[in-house]
């Protein structure tokens, strides 16, 4: 919802609005230029996120109190309301990718969401959306691994080498692709089973011959230390392990 608010609608439609949604306010004025660079992204942004974050805004010339009460210095200004107080803010006309990001703070995208899910379909639409969505790659390519389809699911992950996961996955489809016998390795992985298969992957890296092949045994261990996490004693202990056997 985009709205236009004042002195007298400000409370009701900002601040106990926002214990409901997210509120993005628009500090501007029609005389300023960086204004109405920023509005088009404003504008967009709260609509792609229609009934999850609305977008009001103040003309600070007609309303002055308001501008003084929330200390704008300078427009654009864009202050965030949740709960009836300010959570995040910038001033300036910024691009819109940032504008993007200052609203995926705030809720999630529909790109978001639809990552969220386990189902095939949503995670193809998220990426549709957002081909940025490592998350949702990763996750499909899990789903296409599990079936046998390691050329689809190397595609899928392929664009993420900078996502431990992504390129963890990528790597163990080349390792299938290879013949490199790690099937049982592989569905310990799926099944939950993390000793095992990282145990069977240490042994792997133990007697691969130096190469392309060794080094996708290293980034398949290093995705199952990032699904573990950092704190995660399995994750820590062959993490040394694989750091002795390197080096």
């Amino acid at each position: 919802m985009i709205f236009d608010a004042d002195d007298t609608s400000f409370r009701q439609a900002v601040l106990e609005r926002s214990a409901t949604v997210p509120v993005v306010v628009d500090f501007w004025a029609e005389w300023c230029g960086p204004c109405r660079q920023l509005t088009p992204a404003l504008e967009s942004a709260a609509a792609s996120r229609e009934g999850r974050v609305d977008l009001a805004k103040v003309d600070v010339d007609g309303n002055p109190l308001l501008s003084q009460t929330y200390r704008v210095q300078g427009i654009p200004a864009v202050k965030a309301f949740r709960d009836g107080k300010v959570a995040s803010e910038f001033t300036g006309a910024v691009p819109p990718a940032e504008v993007e990001r200052f609203f995926d703070a705030l809720a999630p995208s529909e790109a978001d969401e639809l990552a969220g899910s386990d189902d095939e379909a949503s995670l193809r639409r998220a990426l549709e959306l957002d081909p940025r969505q490592a998350a949702a790659a990763g996750k499909l390519a899990r789903l296409l691994l599990a079936r046998g389809e390691t050329d689809a699911a190397l595609a899928a992950v392929e664009p993420f080498p900078h996502d431990f996961l992504a390129a963890g996955l990528a790597a163990r489809a080349r390792l299938s692709q290879n013949g490199h016998g790690l099937e049982e390795t592989f569905a310990a992985w799926d099944r939950g089973d993390h000793a095992a298969a990282l145990e069977d992957l240490q042994n792997a890296f133990a007697v691969a011959e130096e190469g392309p092949d060794r080094d996708a045994i290293r980034q398949t261990m290093v995705a199952i230390f990032t699904e573990l996490g950092p704190d995660d004693p399995l994750a820590r202990e062959h993490r040394r392990r694989l750091a002795a056997a390197i080096y």
